[in-house]
């Protein structure tokens, strides 16, 4: 369980990375892919979450 914790805060971090780098970006795609990325990311750290529930509860 704690392998999904730490791969859930990395995921976590990464997205919010991702988004002050999008924040910060001045070029449009740049923003764009960033954007995506963190948005991913945010998905990716989503399903983590769920499957730690999952394994919770089941």
């Amino acid at each position: 369980m704690q392998d999904y914790q730490t791969q859930l805060e990395k995921l976590r971090k990464d997205a919010a990375e991702c988004a002050l780098i999008r924040d910060l970006a001045t070029d449009t795609a740049k923003q764009e892919l960033f954007a995506r990325l963190a948005a991913h990311l945010t998905v990716l750290a989503d399903q983590v979450e769920a499957a730690m529930h999952e394994r919770e509860a089941g």
